[in-house]
């Protein structure tokens, strides 16, 4: 059956010509094409297959670039609550990413001297994975977690979780309350936001006054140098440097006083925040990482405007080692049902034709369709019963630990395939 684009005229009235309308950072019109991927289904709505039959809704996946504050964003087509209220996301499924959430935890934790009678909040909490460090520290936490479905994991897990959205709404109740935090924690939850000042100005109002806010995304000095157009997707709204992000925050009274870069995600920023009045003194790294964007060309709108082309080439490239592949009779699987994976493969039009399957090691993906390309989703086990002769890596940012769990497959002569930032086959 045909996919369904959606048009505006099937949008709500609601959601309907939002943007281009105007930057959701700064409110000044957004004329400037930073990416545009054509239109593909939402990342995450994977498919049973009972519903193979169906038609899915296709949206427009077209990034925009701000003339006037730079900061890159999509088009809303769609709510929070439509996208997140029933997530399949669980963080708890990558080691790296669990023994990052550990390091951070005890790091943060020793800097800041939290005890028992500290308070840490965790915005976009997923089941638990960070917070349940703080829970075994014995140190009060809350998680905040819109999808009821991944709450209840964190909740069985110990981590007292709310579910709501966070906005400046909640952050006043549970001020009012005495929930006022000395460390909020925001991983890689901005992206996630389409209303963009109503959350920091949230943050703000939780925040004590000598409190801490930490917040990750990933960089897009990375993004763009590494051509990793594949993090963008419809749930992903906004797309920071540090100088975009310095501007929000200074817009509601708070102050970054220090950064660190990150290898997570392809390379993360991992921001500290304060009330713009704290004591804290800004640390070097500020300025340096400001430099660096600067010399890149995070500052010049040319620089946006020529990503496109390197997008291109990507996909040229892949879809000339899949017509290779196939002259040669080769058996194709995948591994990973990422949202990274999802954009990759609509974009490059890639389906089951060419892919036999994929594999997650996350239970609530498997026995599942793929949006878009409906390519079905078994266990990692599946890759030693079909002895594929190339196995590509979609979440690429975990490529050494898939590929550490996935080394089996030299046995019968099978190779890793990667396609950013350029197309890579790992014997």
């Amino acid at each position: 059956m045909k996919p369904v684009l959606a048009s505006e005229t099937e949008l709500s009235p609601v959601l309907r010509g939002r943007a281009p309308a105007a930057c959701r950072g700064c409110g000044h019109p957004l004329t400037t094409t930073f990416c545009d991927l054509g239109a593909t289904p939402l990342s995450n709505a994977m498919l049973r297959p009972e519903r193979a039959g169906e038609a899915e809704s296709y949206f427009p996946l077209h990034a925009w670039v701000c003339d006037h504050c730079l900061l890159v964003q999509l088009e809303q087509f769609n709510a929070p609550a439509e996208i997140f209220s029933d997530y399949t996301y669980f963080s708890s499924y990558s080691k790296t990413w669990l023994d990052h959430a550990k390091s951070y935890s005890e790091t943060m934790g020793d800097n800041l001297g939290l005890n028992a009678d500290s308070f840490v909040v965790e915005v976009a909490s997923n089941d638990g994975y960070l917070l349940k460090n703080f829970v075994a520290r014995r140190i009060p936490c809350l998680g905040i977690e819109p999808a009821r479905n991944v709450a209840e994991v964190a909740r069985a897990a110990g981590v007292p979780t709310l579910v709501e959205f966070f906005g400046e709404a909640l952050a006043r109740k549970l001020a009012s309350e005495g929930k006022a935090a000395d460390l909020i924690v925001a991983n890689n939850v901005l992206a996630h936001v389409p209303e963009l000042n109503d959350f920091v100005a949230g943050l703000k109002i939780l925040l004590k006054r000598e409190g801490v806010i930490t917040i990750e995304v990933p960089h897009l000095l990375n993004l763009i140098r590494e051509t990793q157009f594949d993090t963008i997707y419809h749930e992903h709204f906004c797309y920071f440097s540090l100088a975009s992000l310095r501007n929000i925050l200074q817009r509601h009274g708070l102050r970054i006083y220090d950064v660190q870069e990150l290898p997570t995600h392809g390379g993360s920023l991992r921001v500290f925040a304060c009330h713009q009045e704290s004591k804290r003194v800004e640390a070097p790294a500020v300025q340096a990482v400001l430099r660096k964007e600067q010399n890149f060309g995070l500052g010049e709108l040319t620089t946006y405007r020529n990503f496109q082309a390197e997008v291109r080439r990507v996909k040229l490239d892949l879809l000339r080692f899949f017509v290779d592949a196939a002259a040669e009779g080769a058996h194709i699987a995948c591994y990973g049902a990422a949202a990274k994976g999802n954009t990759l493969l609509n974009y490059c039009g890639i389906g089951k034709d060419l892919i036999d399957f994929a594999v997650d090691r996350s239970p609530h993906k498997q026995g599942l369709l793929l949006p878009g390309s409906r390519i079905p989703v078994y266990a990692p086990e599946r890759v030693a019963l079909e002895k594929p002769d190339y196995l590509l890596i979609l979440p690429w940012n975990l490529k050494d630990e898939i590929i550490g769990e996935m080394q089996h497959i030299r046995a019968w002569g099978g190779r890793f395939v990667t396609a950013i930032p350029r197309l890579q086959i790992i014997d």
